[in-house]
């Protein structure tokens, strides 16, 4: 096909991956007339129909099924090239994509980006928060941030930040009302505060472990948040026990407003990771914030 339609192929991409003119046009940051437009065109000039649409949703026909595998994956490859080749100027630009949990946002990517974005004002970052095991490769992020256990081995991973623990606390308010829990199957009689994973919906297991014993639990509340923040301000106001860094908590614990339990049932992990694909060429300004948020923070010659 002839390259003046790569553009026409980069649109079918996205209504087809989108399912829907309206939000695809807007993703393209042109009118929905002119996307339908584009499509049309697209679809007589290969004598194929390539979307089956309806007053409510768009879906691919087998011709556009089998378009969208076959051109999807390279249009994403030129488009990375050509951001390559825009960045191998004096001022590196581009967008950079991430995925992290609310925390490793707030407390390890966010200085390093507040630092990049003004030495460096043609590169935009963009975070997303999620607490699931994100799938970056099919989501197009160009890195995830988790704990390093987490991390499939065929990533390359990073490491971000210092050694961690969890912690599980509650209020003193709280805990005048219930006796503090000495092992772990205490927590089922108490009420916990839980946190939904929303990349695959369900809640986020207690992960403990004492002297190499590791134990899942799964506890029950009358709350559940997809928000770590809210979560905490929860435990504070006496509604239950929370699990969560001992990062986010260690102000609170420190003045007594929350009271640690189980303390020895949560050991030091490794910490925060950076991973993305090793098949993956980094473009200069995913590079620049890799040595930006590399731990120990000496940056690299």
């Amino acid at each position: 096909m002839a390259g003046e339609n790569l553009n026409d192929l980069a649109a079918f991409v996205v209504v087809a991956e989108e399912r829907n003119f309206t939000r695809a046009a807007k993703k393209l940051g042109v009118s929905q007339p002119a996307l339908s437009q584009t499509i049309r065109g697209l679809e007589a000039q290969l004598g194929l129909r390539l979307l089956t649409r309806t007053t409510r949703s768009v879906a691919p026909t087998d011709a556009g099924e089998r378009l969208l595998a076959t051109v999807a994956p390279r249009i994403e490859e030129i488009q990375r090239e050509l951001m390559v080749l825009s960045e191998l100027r004096d001022k590196p630009s581009g967008v950079v994509r991430l995925t992290a949990t609310e925390y490793a946002a707030e407390s390890v990517l966010w200085p390093a980006i507040s630092k990049l974005v003004d030495e460096y004002p043609d590169i935009k970052v963009e975070v997303m928060i999620d607490y699931g095991a994100t799938d970056i490769v099919k989501e197009r992020f160009d890195a995830g941030v988790r704990p390093g256990e987490t991390i499939a081995k065929d990533m390359i991973a990073v490491r971000i930040g210092p050694p961690m623990r969890m912690a599980i606390a509650g209020s003193p308010e709280y805990f005048s009302k219930r006796k503090p829990p000495r092992t772990p199957q205490d927590l089922t009689a108490h009420s916990c505060v839980n946190l939904r994973v929303s990349s695959h919906g369900g809640l986020y297991v207690w992960e403990l472990e004492k002297k190499g014993r590791k134990l899942n639990v799964r506890v029950d509340g009358q709350l559940v948040f997809n928000s770590s923040r809210l979560l905490l301000q929860a435990a504070l106001d006496g509604r239950g026990l929370a699990y969560l860094t001992e990062g986010q908590m260690k102000p609170y614990l420190a003045d007594g407003r929350l009271i640690r339990v189980l303390a020895d049932w949560c050991e030091p992990f490794s910490g925060y990771h950076l991973y993305y694909p090793s098949r993956r060429q980094p473009t200069p300004a995913f590079a620049l914030l890799v040595d930006a948020l590399r731990y120990p923070q000496t940056r690299r010659a």
